[in-house]
């Protein structure tokens, strides 16, 4: 085991969870034993819960432009250690060094963004009659807590821990058992920056901690990423024990290519679109409708995903499990009738035989009902389906119940404005594989790919993270009284 066991963050310190139930966390890229994490209880959760309640009156006194100097410090930190950071996030994902420098990159805009908040949320002030005045502030919740996926084992949990907290609430993560290393070190940096112990604190474990802060009376808001079968299921219990909730599912992301694409651009956008972190992020294109004569275009696509190679700069998926299921979904389609173009089954790395590797994958002549056309495999795979209209392939696109994005490759503008206003999604892209907007843009789509209201970055979280507080004041009694006073 290369690393100490996984323990819990609370107030401040690493304790040890009250159960002994632990499981391993396994390096994709090897096999490799990694660390031990373990399985807490509610009396961990409870101790937390404790810590952050303690913190709350003081964290959410302090001026937010004091709050955001904390955030200041944690930007630097994550430049200093980004090295360090990116290593780790590929040690225990799998994806590859460079695409975890670009993970903690966004980051360092994420908490960036963190530190403008001050000039965002100065609420309103308006004299609504002589002498009386209505004003607004952003007020924070108290405790609130984080469910995090897998798959960005630094990113996502920076989607919500700089903006919950610079706007005054004290946070409770839950990193996936699958990857909690990198959760661990962003408390460590997180002291480092100065931010007050109890503040932020970690609880590791499974399903039965996701439920206990799901029905925990001392947690106003949940918010969580992951699949769209536990997202519903987060959701409703959060919601039924009357606290806010934003739950992020999953996706099925439609490339609508169109004669007139770029081949090239288009190629290079669809290879990386549907290969990236090994496809495991809900905005990986795993299908493609191509629209008309695209053949030259999807030659090109094959050419572009033989270049990418396991071990290399594809990265691992995250268990042999995920291996399997993505494997088997390949082999379905095949079975069903459609064409391999690129098979990235049975992908084995000289050095790595316990690394849990998919080579990329490309199938064409899919049908609209096969699993692979609908399902959600997250893994280097992409599903072509042809039709002879743009209304044909948005009808696809409106038909699957995921919302997060779809794509539009064309060279017409007005073509690429009609996509824009007929997809049923969220973050829609001209040109471009993967349309996450940037900060100060939210990221959130629609349909059963988010469930809630508001989205979980940029601007849009603002409301989600804190309540608004509405007061009236008059001074002058010899202004009389009006209908407005």
């Amino acid at each position: 085991m290369k690393y100490s066991p996984v323990q819990n963050y609370i107030n401040g310190i690493f304790v040890d969870a009250s159960s002994a139930r632990k499981l391993p966390v396994i390096s994709p890229i090897d096999g490799n034993h990694l660390s031990d994490v373990p399985m807490s209880t509610g009396k961990d959760l409870d101790d937390a819960v404790k810590a952050a309640k303690a913190s709350f009156t003081a964290w959410s006194k302090m001026p937010i432009k004091e709050r955001v100097q904390v955030f200041f410090r944690y930007k630097t930190l994550l430049e200093k250690n980004l090295k360090e950071l990116a290593e780790l996030c590929s040690e225990e994902n799998g994806k590859t060094y460079s695409e975890s420098v670009a993970e903690i990159e966004k980051c360092i805009e994420l908490t960036e963004f963190a530190t403008s908040l001050p000039q965002l949320v100065t609420g309103e002030i308006l004299e609504v009659s002589k002498g009386v005045e209505c004003r607004t502030e952003h007020v924070p919740l108290g405790v609130v807590a984080s469910i995090v996926p897998f798959n960005f084992p630094a990113m996502v949990p920076n989607w919500t821990i700089p903006n919950a907290i610079a706007l005054g609430n004290c946070m409770i993560l839950k990193p996936s058992e699958k990857v909690p290393l990198c959760s661990a070190r962003l408390a460590q940096l997180l002291k480092e920056a100065g931010l007050p112990d109890g503040v932020f604190n970690i609880v590791n474990g499974d399903s039965e901690i996701v439920t206990a802060i799901c029905d925990h009376p001392g947690i106003e808001a949940v918010s969580f990423v992951g699949s769209t079968k536990v997202a519903k299921i987060v959701y409703q219990r959060a919601t039924q024990n009357f606290k806010r909730a934003l739950a992020l599912g999953g996706a099925k992301n439609h490339l609508m290519v169109l004669p007139d694409a770029k081949p090239d651009m288009t190629a290079q956008n669809v290879a990386a679109s549907m290969s990236g972190c090994a496809g495991q992020r809900c905005m990986a294109a795993s299908a493609m409708v191509a629209v008309g004569e695209v053949d030259h275009i999807i030659n090109k696509i094959c050419d572009e995903a033989k270049k990418i190679i396991p071990g290399e700069n594809l990265g691992a998926v995250i268990s042999k499990e995920s291996k399997e299921r993505i494997e088997g979904y390949i082999t379905e389609a095949e079975k069903q009738g459609a064409k391999i173009l690129v098979d990235g089954r049975n992908a084995k790395v000289k050095g790595k035989e316990n690394g849990t590797y998919v080579g990329p994958t490309v199938i064409d002549y899919v049908k609209p009902d096969m699993a692979v056309a609908k399902e959600e495999i997250f893994g280097p795979v992409i599903s072509i389906m042809r039709t002879k209209t743009v209304d044909e392939a948005l009808a696809i696109e409106n038909s699957n119940p995921y919302g997060n994005a779809a794509s539009v490759f064309t060279q017409n503008g007005g073509m690429a404005r009609y996509i824009i206003d007929k997809a049923s999604a969220g973050m829609i892209g001209v040109n471009v594989g993967v349309p996450v907007p940037r900060e100060p843009f939210s990221f959130g789509g629609w349909n059963e790919s988010k469930f809630g209201v508001g989205d979980i970055t940029g601007k849009s979280s603002i409301e989600f993270w804190t309540k608004l507080k509405k007061s009236t004041t008059k001074w002058n009694p010899e202004a009389g009284v009006n209908w407005m006073s």
